[in-house]
């Protein structure tokens, strides 16, 4: 607990995905520190969109999700991938997993976050909306 500055014990007995994975390391001596974990609810969203003709990369959606979105942004993962059997235009969904570390979010107010990511994949990156 000391090393890694980890404030509860139980924590240690914890299956949360989120605790047990900041303790993978490809090597044994790498420092962690330890990030504390929110216990308010995940508040889920998807979003999924046609994919540009050009050239898109996830990463670049990851990267406007978290400028968007900031610290309310847990995790965003590609749920599905879907190619359309007549016109052949890719769709990607992902979830967003909103969470606060001191209080619980209201689903107004990651409405709020969750449309600005929209207008912005559509505006930035040129995707073409489902929502």
């Amino acid at each position: 607990m000391i090393l890694y500055d980890i404030p509860d014990i139980r924590l240690f007995w914890s299956e949360d995905e989120r605790f047990l994975k900041q303790f993978i390391v490809p090597h044994i001596w790498q420092k962690i520190k330890f990030q504390p974990l929110s216990r308010y609810p995940p508040l889920i969203n998807d979003i999924s969109f046609w994919l540009p003709p050009e050239t898109y990369s996830k990463n670049d959606f990851y990267d406007l999700v978290r400028t968007i979105g900031g610290d309310l942004i847990e995790k965003v993962v590609l749920i599905d991938e879907f190619t359309h059997p007549k016109t052949k235009k890719v769709s990607h969904c992902y979830r967003i997993i909103y969470r606060h570390l001191e209080r619980t979010l209201t689903q107004d107010e990651v409405h709020r976050v969750h449309q600005a990511i929209e207008e912005s994949a559509v505006r930035e990156l040129g995707v073409e909306g489902r929502f």
